[in-house]
Parts: C-alpha cells; structure tokens; sequence
C-alpha cells in the first residue's frame, strides 16, 4: 500500500470530481438554506476542530454522523445553517509549538518569553487549514468554512464573556471541587480526551505508611501511590470481608495488615498475634 500525506495524494475518480464540481457550481450548501427561508430553524455550530493537526480518518467519522444529522434535519423541512469553527486555544496547539521549539516544560515557555510563545501559537493554529478544507470537499461534507468561528477571535471571546456572566447573574454558576487528571509537566488539568491520546507505563516511588491506632501504640501498614493526599486523610477504611493480621515486626511493633500481603511486605520478620476480619476493626 503506497503511502500518503494528505488527500491529495489519492486518486480521484471521474464520478466524484463531477459531482463535487456540480456542487460548487449550484452552491448546494448555500441553495439548502435559502430554499428553507422562514422555516423553523435548526441551528448547527460544529464543535470546532485544531487545524494545527493533520487530519485524521477519526475526523472522517465524526463528521460524517454530523453531516447526516443536518442533511436529515434539512430533508425534515428545517432550515440548517451550518457553520464551521477553529479550535485556537488549548494543549494540542501549545504541545505542537513547544515541539517545535525544543520546550520541555513551563519554566522554559517563560524563559522563551510568553508573548513570544502565544505569537508562535497563533501562527501555527492554522497551518493545515488547506488539508483540512480539501478534507472537507472530499469526504462532501457541507458546511460554512468561509464564515467560520474562531475561538481566538474577540468576538468570540466577548460573547463566551457575556454567556458566563448572565449565567453567574442567574445564579447557575458555582463554586464547587472535581477530581480531575492532572499533568504535572504542563501544570493543568487535563480533559478526559486529552488523557486518551497517549498512556504510557512508567516506574515511580510508592511509600507505605504507618497509621497509629488511636487507643494503642499499633498501627495500621497503608500502601499508596500518592504520597502528596496523606496530609488531607481523616480516616481509613478496611474491606469488611477481608482477612487482616495482627503482627509483631522484628522491631517490636505491632502492625495490622491484610493477610496474603503480610509476608511480601514484611518478608518473614513478624509473628502472627491474631487473625481478624475487616469489619472487626471498625472504629
């Protein structure tokens, strides 16, 4: 199988340049819409695309399922104006920059200068525009790429302004906390998307800690993989079928543990005082 860069590398048959040429020459997309002047409108923003990527057969997919809701929607009688949008802001354009230029972290985009650094985000938000509209053409997928919404435009974040201040004026916007994955090398949180594109395994430090029992001097052996939420713990919790040990370690102290891990934590330098189950240890 020969290998392409863009979709202009595949070839075209005679059937799908005359129809898509037939097409442009009605402005079948704009003839949708004012067939249906005065209709009951159904309104279609695409949830925008990063042009700073190639696009992807995923692509493909996705806006396959939207061209169909809005082609059924206009067989329906609706009027769809469908307008197209760029994704300017966020990890893939700021990923795809630091790259670019060899930044390894945030410490270096402030070395490098942040001004600096946005004017390069900019610059490259649209660097494959051209595939992505010959993308468009190909796969017949009908939508307005010559007025499209761009999120770095002041329009567009005037107006994402004004939505959240008459949301907070009435009284739907909140204060609350979310667990969220967090990166620690770009210092943000991280939408579930973004988790998806890469996962990797990796070695990393885990500790175990001791917890003192609050009426003697034994303790119970917890296992974690962060450390950094110890300081915030007000409780332990044990599983109520499980079977625990109570020991004495080679060191004279008295550690509570489950039992099938007892001997790869403490390997064979304990004696076994007594057998519990979870829920005897509650409280």
């Amino acid at each position: 199988m020969a290998e392409f860069k863009s979709l202009s590398d595949l070839p075209v048959s005679e059937n799908e340049k005359n129809i898509a040429e037939y097409w442009d020459e009605i402005d079948l997309l704009q003839k949708s819409v004012d067939t249906r002047e005065g209709k009951k409108p159904f309104i279609f923003y695409e949830g925008p695309p990063t042009a700073n990527g190639r696009p992807g057969i995923h692509h493909v997919i996705a806006r396959t399922l939207k061209d169909t809701v809005c082609r059924y929607k206009t067989m329906r009688g609706y009027q769809v104006k469908r307008k197209a949008g760029w994704d300017t802001h966020g990890l893939p354009v700021e990923i795809e920059v630091e790259k670019e230029l060899g930044l390894n972290n945030k410490q270096e985009i402030e070395e490098y200068g942040i001004d600096k650094f946005n004017c390069k985000c900019r610059e490259s938000v649209f660097k494959y525009e051209r595939q992505w509209r010959e993308m468009t053409r190909r796969m017949a997928y009908l939508i307005d790429l010559e007025n499209p919404y761009i999120t770095l435009d002041n329009d567009y974040i005037e107006t994402e302004w004004w939505i959240l201040d008459k949301i907070f004026k009435e009284g739907y916007l909140y204060e609350g906390h979310k667990i969220l994955p967090y990166c620690p090398r770009c210092g943000t949180g991280l939408a579930s998307h973004e988790v998806a594109q890469g996962y990797k395994e990796i070695k990393t430090n885990t500790v175990y800690v001791k917890f003192k029992r609050k009426d003697a001097d034994e303790y119970f052996l917890v296992w974690t993989t962060t450390p950094w939420t110890l300081a915030s713990n007000v409780a332990l919790t044990v599983n109520p079928e499980e079977t625990y040990v109570k020991v004495r370690y080679s060191n004279g102290e008295i550690y509570y543990i489950e039992k099938h891990l007892a001997s790869k934590v403490l390997e064979d330098e304990f004696e076994v005082l007594e057998e519990l189950k979870g829920k005897d240890l509650e409280y």
